[in-house]
């Protein structure tokens, strides 16, 4: 990173999209490759966090959530995401129980659900 854009960086802060429009641009993006996709729960307007549930509609289903900062790489977009569950795809029963968990840690949480037998999520994954 050169001087100049390390200033840059420091004096102009990259904006983030509020997580109503992220989501938004999300669903219509699972809309134009041909998937099923919506709102199961409705968080915060501004900042709530985002869980993508990818239904294989078999059973099992694959989980993503915000990416730890120290994961979030600021070149590759707003948000990045990282595989919740050791297992993916994890039974449909244990992405349930992480979620409630999750909705009571935190009720400003955003739940979004996409059908898709194949398991495309269409998300910016954080290599770890």
């Amino acid at each position: 990173m050169t001087a100049l854009r390390a200033v840059s960086a420091l004096r102009y802060p990259t904006m983030r999209l509020k997580s109503a429009l992220w989501v938004a641009a999300y669903l219509r993006r699972c809309q134009v490759e041909g998937t099923f996709g919506v709102v199961r729960r409705r968080g915060a307007e501004e900042a709530g966090a985002i869980y993508i549930r990818i239904d294989r509609l078999n059973g099992t289903s694959d989980l993503f959530g915000p990416a730890p900062q120290s994961e979030i790489d600021s070149s590759r977009g707003d948000r990045s995401f990282v595989p919740c569950l050791a297992q993916l795809p994890a039974p449909d029963a244990a992405v349930e129980a992480y979620l409630a968990r999750e909705i009571k840690f935190d009720p400003d949480v955003w739940i979004v659900e996409v059908e898709d037998a194949a398991g495309r999520n269409f998300l910016d994954v954080a290599s770890g």
